[in-house]
């Protein structure tokens, strides 16, 4: 886990039409993630 403060290393994702996104196409914005398990899990 990351300590408050701490900038969060370079990822890609795919977004909900696949399409990749990575964090650094919003360098010098504020970013929000949130993650959440996958429908019909135990998560």
């Amino acid at each position: 886990m990351l300590k408050i403060g701490t900038k969060a290393p370079g990822f890609t994702l795919p977004d909900q039409d696949g399409n990749d996104v990575s964090l650094s196409d919003f360098k010098g914005q504020q970013v929000v993630l949130w993650f959440f398990p996958k429908a019909n899990t135990s998560g």
